[in-house]
Formats: C-alpha cells, sequence, structure tokens
C-alpha cells in the first residue's frame, strides 16, 4: 500500500532531508585523496547524532544480513551498497555517497556521486548523463502520470549514451520506514505502472554503468558492482508529488556545491584530465 502524506507529515520529511543534504556536504569537505571511506563514515555518523537524528543505514538489515555502517561508500565499479573500509581514495576516483538519517520519526535518503581530484572526460559525462536522467525522472513525477513514465524517462536518456541501466535495484517511497511502495524502477514503459497521486512521497535514483547494466553482489551480500568492473554512478533525490503542480524535491544538493564549487555533472574542464 502507498502512504499518501498529510501536510505535516510531508513537513517531517522535509526536516530530515535537509538532514541529508547538510550531511553530505560535511562529507563532502573531507573527500579527496588519501583520505579512507572508513573516516568519512565516522564524519558522517557524528554529524547525524550532533544534529538530534541516527543514521537511517547502520543497523539495517535485509535477510538476516546487517549493514555496519552510517554511509553506503561506492568506488568506481562498486554500483551501491559499498561497505566504509581503511583503502585510502585515489585521484581520478568516482565515489557514490548514499546516506540515511531517522528524524522525528521520519526517514531522509539522498546520494551523490563525487569526484575524488580530477577525474576522466569520460567519467565527467557518466555522471553528467546520470544527473541530467534524475531530473527528468522528477519531471515526470506529477499527479496523474504513472511511475513507468519516471522510469522510461530516465532509461531513454541513458540508454541513447549506451550506458547501461542498472534492472536489479528501484528507487522507492519513503517516509515512516526507509523503504516504502511504490519502487520506481530506471527502466520501463510510458503509461505503465502505478498512478501517482498528491501525498505520493518517493526516492528516484538512477545507477548507471559506463558499460553493462548487468551488476553481481559480493559475498558480503551488500556490495554491489558492475559485471564488466566499468564504473559506475548514483545519484538520488527525495520527491513528493503535488496537486495541481510540478513536484516538490524534498532533497537539495545545493549544501554539496557549496563545498565542492562547480560539480563534476556540469562539465567545467578544470576538473578534467586527458591522461
Amino acid at each position: 500500500m502507498v502512504h499518501l502524506k498529510s501536510d505535516r507529515e510531508l513537513a517531517r520529511l522535509r526536516e530530515s532531508a535537509e538532514l541529508v543534504g547538510r550531511t553530505l556536504a560535511e562529507v563532502a569537505r573531507h573527500i579527496r585523496p588519501g583520505v579512507t571511506t572508513r573516516e568519512l563514515d565516522a564524519v558522517a555518523e557524528a554529524f547525524i547524532r550532533r544534529h538530534g537524528a541516527v543514521p537511517a543505514f547502520k543497523g539495517y538489515q535485509v535477510g538476516g544480513r546487517v549493514f555496519p555502517a552510517t554511509l553506503c561508500v561506492s568506488r568506481n565499479d562498486v554500483v551501491v551498497h559499498g561497505i566504509p573500509d581503511e583503502v585510502p581514495l585515489e585521484e581520478g576516483d568516482l565515489l557514490s555517497v548514499d546516506c540515511g538519517v531517522v528524524l522525528n520519526g521520519y526517514y531522509g535518503d539522498s546520494a551523490y556521486t563525487f569526484a575524488v581530484g580530477a577525474i576522466s572526460a569520460e567519467r565527467v559525462q557518466l555522471c553528467r548523463v546520470t544527473y541530467e536522467a534524475l531530473l527528468k525522472g522528477i519531471a515526470e513525477s506529477v499527479a496523474g502520470r504513472r511511475v513507468g513514465d519516471i522510469a522510461y524517462a530516465v532509461q531513454t536518456h541513458c540508454e541513447q549514451y549506451g550506458y547501461g541501466v542498472v534492472r536489479d535495484l528501484v528507487g522507492h517511497g519513503i517516509g515512516r520506514r526507509l523503504h516504502e511502495d511504490p519502487q520506481v524502477p530506471n527502466f520501463g514503459r510510458r503509461g505503465t505502472g502505478r498512478k501517482l497521486k498528491p501525498g505520493m512521497t518517493f526516492c528516484i535514483e538512477p545507477m548507471v554503468n559506463l558499460g553493462t547494466a548487468e551488476v553481481v553482489t559480493e559475498a558480503d551480500g551488500w556490495t554491489v558492482r558492475t559485471a564488466d568492473g566499468q564504473p559506475s554512478a548514483h545519484y538520488e533525490h527525495m520527491v513528493a508529488v503535488q496537486r495541481g503542480g510540478p513536484p516538490e524535491v524534498l532533497t537539495t544538493f545545493a549544501y554539496i556545491e557549496e563545498v565542492i564549487g562547480t560539480p563534476p555533472y556540469k562539465l567545467n574542464a578544470e576538473l578534467i584530465h586527458h591522461g
């Protein structure tokens, strides 16, 4: 069942979404070559708890498996659900950071793919196209349209560049639980799926691979990698369907951009190396 949120519930979700955006920006201050993802995880957990919330992912269980960290940190060919470790980041890495919080009983969830130092033009374009696909999916999140319209918009934009759109993982509803109905795939047909109604809140999160759409899951039961070892990008926003108007994007990347300056998806030549 899909729970349509009241004005009060939407206000709570905005607070959670705000904290997620600020947490990702705090993490961004520390992303550089030589830093470990475990260090980034500690930064995020301290920031979340300092602001009266708890990490949504730490202790999250699926099929008896317990996620051990605050952040999902997915580097290069890791698509999602990477577990923080002691391996230092390197110049040219792509790093998807997915963060969730619980504040006053409501969840916030957002993800952003960071460039570690200068990245290749190929990786910049992957980030740009993935981010554009997110925006195209958001634009379809209008009352009366369907989940398939979101999925189609994401898929067609990415596939025209020859990228693989991951099918094994999807976006999701969000509210008092981290994962609610409806599921929001990144592939599909127009005019299919659940009809969108005012008060629906969900996360749109394109997971897009430079090569094949196929993925494999490691023995830890969490880490999902591209099957061909090519890099992947991932952006995620929380969205609310509104009555008689465009969707409201509850999360923001503005705080991140205040920290990092021009993001990789804006094709700033200073961020690109060609070696």
